[in-house]
């Protein structure tokens, strides 16, 4: 299944139902006696999986990912789906909803998900009647589950960390659809409706503290307020929701408002976590947390009342989560970094290129294999676990010798190497890789910034 074809939604749900039916009955959650009611099993069990599958960080535990013909993103994605069917499909049974065609009331709930109610009335019919769901319901609900993966991205190196909040701002309202759902069994329209507010405010709310956080030790760059405005835009808020957040943003990137202003609406204990919790993770992804970013972060967590032994609680599980699934954070942030390069840093990079372009050749020729592992890079040939760490002990070995090039030795650093190759008026490969990479058709000619013909750059081939 791959989404984007036709029938990847249905067969993935298919396998769902299928897995759930040779899976053992879901655990009472600790804590709760056997002769508690099915709803409150679901309630407790719904926070106890939204922590234990990863969705809090918005990464599923069976989200890892692994080099294949897929994308990092869309392995992710797909465990995303996979890992909210599961939930449903277990709180089902835990509130003892009756034998139903589940695959299309899965469909109905992710219809939910993307805020398609009229169509997920539609299916509420065809369920209540047995009936199956057409092509184009599932055509629908699949172009928006599609589309809601794209608006997730994070862009930390210019914007925000918004990928795991959101996510999981959303897997919650998901997982409460569900419970709702299948304990009364039937759609209640505006209930549904008040769960996707709360769903877009809680994101809202988190656009503005980390925006607060990212304009702590400096005012945003250019392209860093065009990067988080855009975020604003994807995330798919309410009309009225987003105008507004856009004019607080704004506002907060010349002067930050009081925390205690931004989060005074904030009453319940779990909505206060996961405020903190999204600012914790946002603060560590670029691998360093500045004077100025602990001191937001007390400031936060006073204004949220939190104690600070549930601070420094918080601080260990967030710190060890991401030490543990940091490649996969990544795949939302130095990937989508890659992809939207702003100006100020292609040009500042594209400057340490260009003054040290001969070191440059002189070091990757004499690392030995570091020009054919970024050549297959380059060709989108996939790379072993061994050869990506070849790869990048050897670039670490180039930003010895030339330390204006370390960012790319980070992790994810030949994501952007690659990106930033595309803009620049020469290939960096020796020229014996870049005869290699020659486009076949003879009519297609690469312009170089001089307005001459060359060779096509590193990453276009």
């Amino acid at each position: 299944m791959h989404p984007g074809k036709a029938g990847w939604l249905a067969s993935l749900l298919e396998e769902s139902v299928a897995a759930q039916g040779r899976a053992p009955a879901p655990l009472v959650p600790p804590g709760l006696p056997e002769s508690s009611s099915g709803r409150a099993q679901a309630r407790a069990y719904l926070r106890r999986m939204l922590r234990a599958s990863g969705l809090l960080y918005g990464t599923p535990a069976e989200g890892s990912v692994s080099v294949g013909a897929r994308a990092p993103e869309e392995q992710l994605f797909l465990a995303v789906v996979r890992t909210l069917a599961r939930m449903a499909l277990d709180i089902s049974r835990l509130v003892g909803a009756p034998v139903g065609p589940r695959r299309e009331q899965l469909l109905l709930l992710f219809a939910v998900f993307t805020d398609q109610l009229d169509e997920a009335e539609v299916l509420e019919d065809k369920v209540s009647r047995q009936h199956e769901a057409s092509r184009r319901l599932w055509s629908r609900v699949e172009d928006a589950l599609e589309r809601r993966a794209l608006s997730l991205s994070g862009d930390p190196a210019y914007g925000l960390l918004l990928h795991n909040g959101a996510l999981y701002a959303d897997a919650h309202m998901f997982g409460r659809q569900a419970l709702d759902y299948f304990a009364r069994g039937r759609l209640r329209r505006d209930m549904a409706r008040r769960r996707i507010d709360f769903a877009a405010r809680q994101k809202a709310l988190l656009v503005e503290v980390l925006t607060g956080l990212a304009c702590m030790d400096r005012q945003p760059t250019h392209a860093a307020r065009r990067a988080i405005l855009r975020q604003v835009e994807d995330l798919c808020l309410p009309h009225a929701l987003e105008g507004e957040l856009r004019v607080v943003v704004k506002q907060s990137f010349v002067r930050r408002r009081p925390l205690r202003t931004v989060v005074k609406g904030v009453r319940s204990v779990e909505l206060r976590r996961f405020i903190l919790e999204q600012t914790l993770l946002a603060s560590l992804v670029d691998g360093q947390r500045t004077r100025g970013e602990r001191v937001f972060i007390q400031r936060l967590a006073r204004a949220l009342r939190m104690p600070e032994t549930s601070v420094h609680q918080l601080e260990l599980e967030v710190a060890e989560f991401y030490a543990n699934n940091r490649s996969v954070v990544d795949v939302f942030t130095v990937s989508s970094a890659a992809n939207l390069l702003g100006e100020d840093l292609v040009s500042s990079m594209r400057q340490a290129l260009e003054r040290n372009f001969h070191r440059l050749l002189q070091e990757v020729r004499e690392t030995g294999e570091l020009s054919v592992l970024l050549t297959k890079a380059a060709r989108r040939q996939p790379l072993t676990a061994e050869e990506r760490r070849r790869m990048r002990a050897q670039l670490i070995d180039v930003a010895k010798a030339i330390p204006a090039l370390a960012i790319f030795a980070a992790p994810g650093g030949v994501l952007l190497l690659m990106a930033l190759a595309k803009v620049l008026p020469f290939n960096l490969l020796p020229s014996s890789f870049q005869e290699e990479l020659v486009p076949e058709d003879p009519d297609v000619e690469e312009e170089t910034e001089g307005g001459g013909k060359g060779p096509p750059v590193l990453g276009t081939g």
